[in-house]
């Protein structure tokens, strides 16, 4: 990336309102450069990451990237991005939190990540108009269920829903895996999916769906999110990338935990990750410092603070997490009080196959095609396939 460029892109994911905002500081930034350009291009997480990797590996793409720190494995490995800490002083590298998880993202004994904000969770999310009192476990949830379906339409099938969400992604349904006392991965980077927890998980979902029916029989991220905004239903399990939206469009929303599985008395344990910016291995010279520059600004308290305000995220550096506006917002306390029971999500390559193996499989028990314990079985061994074929 030559400096004659005078162009810094920011590639990302935000949600629009996230957008809105990062052009505004963007807009604000070019008064301190007024001969730089500073612009940013937003694509969905995993367009982003592929049309990145490419881009990059060909010696182009953004300046600048941001997103999950789960990016992190498959862009070191493909040195598609550059070290980070002979850019950053100590002192600066210091302001960032180090629990309830390490904002900035080290691996392989390098820095690769600068966070904005950390979380990026699900939680149980509820209109305040319809619940006032949201369940604390699955049978609650299934007795709530039950009362809302007859108070709207009797004995009958229910054209309202007492929750939904994108239960048939794997990303959703990882946290109910996790309150089986399952996981996805061993310490040794190995899947562990074909366990009584992830057929126990699944079978839940099932259930919820197509016995107790409280939850729709078909339904995608689209569909929820829409589902839960028209008010057709009381509760969302969403991430807090999508809380901004629902307080824009004057919902009265709370925040709580994921029910607890009462078997197990373990409460579901979502994927907790810092959100953040990492550089393009191509940047060098005078881009490469109006870029770090422009990532200080971006990771500033001020500006950290100004993005919490409008979506309720939480902040990355240690003087905007202890900052009034955190401790005295109820959404935000609700969010740490779910990030304490999360997973802190691995940033290594085998995590991507992962999710690649456990779509097919895990999808099929949706479409009556599977059994929970064959999806399991077939999550493993595709799995297994993929992470030996790539490694």
């Amino acid at each position: 990336m030559q400096d004659r460029e005078k162009k810094i892109m920011i590639w990302h994911s935000m949600r629009p309102l996230g957008t809105k905002i990062l052009q505004q500081k963007l807009d604000e930034f070019s008064k301190q450069h007024p001969e730089w350009e500073f612009s940013q291009l937003f694509y969905e997480p995993e367009t982003a990451r592929t049309n990145y990797i490419i881009s990059a590996m060909g010696g182009s793409g953004p300046a600048i990237f941001w997103g999950a720190s789960d990016n992190m494995g498959p862009f070191v490995e493909l040195k598609v991005i550059q070290p980070l800490e002979p850019l950053f002083s100590s002192s600066f590298l210091d302001s960032f939190i180090t629990s309830p998880i390490p904002a900035n993202t080290w691996f392989q004994q390098h820095l690769y990540q600068i966070a904005d904000r950390i979380g990026n969770h699900l939680c149980l999310v509820y209109n305040k108009a319809i619940i006032q009192q949201p369940p604390k476990t699955i049978e609650e949830l299934r007795q709530l269920g039950s009362r809302f379906n007859r108070s709207q339409h009797g004995e009958g099938k229910s054209s309202r829903y007492v929750l939904a969400w994108n239960y048939t992604e794997p990303y959703f349904a990882a946290p109910f895996i996790a309150g089986y006392g399952g996981s996805l991965l061993d310490e040794q980077n190995r899947p562990t999916l074909n366990t009584e927890a992830t057929i126990k998980a699944a079978r839940l979902i099932y259930d919820l769906a197509n016995k107790d029916r409280i939850i729709p029989v078909e339904c995608d991220y689209e569909i929820s999110n829409a589902l839960f905004l028209d008010g057709i239903s009381a509760m969302i399990i969403n991430g807090d990338w999508s809380w901004g939206t629902y307080i824009e469009n004057g919902m009265d929303i709370g925040i709580t935990r994921i029910p607890k599985i009462d078997e197990t008395g373990r409460w579901p344990s979502p994927m907790v990750s810092p959100m953040g910016y990492s550089l393009n291995v191509n940047l060098n010279g005078k881009k490469r410092f109006v870029a770090v520059e422009l990532v200080k600004y971006l990771t500033s308290k001020q500006v950290e603070l100004e993005f919490t305000q409008a979506m309720a995220t939480i902040p990355s550096r240690i003087d905007a997490y202890s900052d009034s506006l955190i401790l005295n917002n109820p959404i935000i306390q609700s969010s740490i009080y779910q990030m304490e029971v999360g997973t802190p999500m691995p940033v290594v390559t085998e995590l991507r196959w992962i999710w690649d193996a456990m779509r097919p499989a895990y999808q099929s028990i949706f479409t009556g095609r599977m059994t929970p314990e064959q999806a399991a079985s077939e999550m493993q061994q595709l799995a297994e396939k993929l992470i030996a074929e790539n490694r």
